[in-house]
């Protein structure tokens, strides 16, 4: 049996470092400022043998009017609706507060099977905490270092005792490598703050799943989301705004950033959201620049197109900015939608298939070397020092991205001019639009031609 646990807490008493425990990996970002974590984040945890989901929530506060920390707590809400366990977390060292003792008693009332942990327990330290959470009317606490991995078994024996769960307390002798191919399609989406992202998978999924509003830089974890779109299976991800370089001087922001860009690396397929009532700014060309760099799948989405004025002024500064600043992934397709109310999304993800298409193709050895055969006959290399560069044959040997080897007799001596007329023509001819491709020149002969 799997069920579902969810930490909640006042802002600030180590949430987040107990997801990462649990989880094994670095997911939530972790800083001794409050209020870092604002969306709930999902991943699978474990303890010992016992395997569960976990949820992290933003910290509770006591309020109930529009700002961005009541939404905030109307997510961690949801997220004790949709959950089997609660475990609700408190700084053993600063002891009980007012707000804690607030929330105990609301979490009470939710009748949801709830799990008292005094976090910061190391040491004696927490001492005079513990005794006092007696008073929230929640049981006796479980003492746990989330910090520093102590009190877990203790943990382990309450969560499975609520579950109804018994699972032997021995370790796991199952391998935990690399999470295996599940034909997931992963869809990372990226963009400057204030772009729509939230919004955009909110939409998409149809659930105020996210953490969304006017204001710049809600998002700061890379939230992942399942969803499917028709038959596919998608994981999509929401990322925080990424700005300048120059302009990211916060140390949080600059781990949001970085998290962000890991999305980026375990995507597949990138959305590059763009806020088409803002100005174009050198920022999407890096991100795009990025995303090629990376071998990602690519669609450009300009946001809020209902509130575009100069539609064809808009559309075609970022075709030009995509034609001749980014050859490298020539025929992105652009998408034009408003995530808020949804008109035009149904372009989006049609596209993103096709981008992905083309990233996982793979195309014959002998339809490569007939178009070899062909190109070079259309269009000779160069002949430097009076000898002709002879390309002698061509193999694809890897997808996602598409990346192909040619023999050749000099590659050293091939122009730049002539290795984009090749990739110019490999996009055409096999419909490798939206994605990057690779070709490496190597020195020899038709490795697999008789001798």
């Amino acid at each position: 049996m799997s069920f579902t646990a969810a930490i909640i807490g006042r802002p600030n008493v180590g949430k987040s470092t107990l997801f990462n425990r649990l989880t094994g990996r670095r997911l939530a970002l972790v800083d001794d400022r409050p209020g870092v974590t604002r969306d709930r984040r999902e991943a699978a945890a474990r303890i010992a043998g016992l395997e569960f989901t976990l949820v992290d929530t933003a910290g509770l506060e006591d309020i109930h009017d529009e700002s961005m920390e009541a939404r905030m707590r109307q997510q961690t809400e949801r997220a004790v609706a949709e959950a089997d366990v609660v475990m609700f977390l408190f700084d053993a060292r600063a002891g009980i507060t007012p707000l804690d003792t607030h929330f105990a008693n609301w979490v009470r009332q939710t009748g949801k099977p709830v799990i008292l942990v005094a976090n910061k327990s190391e040491g004696t330290s927490g001492d005079s905490g513990y005794y006092e959470a007696f008073s929230l009317g929640l049981g006796e606490p479980v003492q746990i270092s989330a910090e520093h991995g102590q009190g877990l078994g203790e943990l382990h024996d309450a969560l499975a005792e609520h579950a109804e769960i018994i699972v032997p307390r021995a370790d796991d002798e199952e391998d935990e490598g690399e999470e295996q191919e599940d034909g997931t399609l992963h869809l990372a989406i990226i963009g400057r703050p204030n772009a729509g992202k939230s919004t955009l998978i909110n939409t998409l999924i149809g659930d105020e799943r996210l953490l969304a509003g006017p204001e710049a830089g809600l998002t700061r974890d890379s939230i992942s989301v399942e969803w499917a779109f028709e038959s596919t299976k998608i994981r999509l991800f929401d990322t925080a705004g990424m700005r300048r370089r120059a302009k990211v001087v916060d140390k949080l922001e600059k781990l949001s950033v970085a998290d962000g860009l890991r999305a980026v690396k375990f995507a597949q397929v990138v959305v590059l959201l763009v806020d088409s009532t803002s100005p174009l700014d050198r920022q999407e060309k890096i991100l795009a620049s990025l995303v090629a760099r990376e071998g990602r799948a690519l669609v450009v989405a300009l946001n809020k197109w209902d509130l575009v004025e100069d539609k064809p002024a808009v559309l075609k500064e970022v075709q030009d900015m995509l034609e001749l600043d980014m050859p490298e992934i020539r025929g992105v397709e652009l998408v034009q939608f408003s995530a808020l109310t949804g008109r035009g999304l149904d372009k989006l993800m049609p596209a993103v298939m096709r981008a992905y298409g083309s990233w996982d193709s793979r195309i014959s050895t002998a339809r490569l070397n007939r178009w070899l055969d062909a190109a070079t006959q259309a269009h000779p290399p160069p002949a430097p020092s009076g000898r002709r560069i002879k390309l002698r044959y061509m193999t694809q040997v890897k997808s996602r991205p598409p990346t192909f080897v040619i023999f050749c007799s000099r590659p050293d001596e091939l122009p730049d001019s002539y290795m984009r007329y090749l990739m110019n023509g490999i996009r055409e001819t096999f419909d490798l639009w939206g994605t990057p491709i690779r070709i490496r020149l190597k020195k020899g002969e038709n490795p697999f031609a008789e001798s």
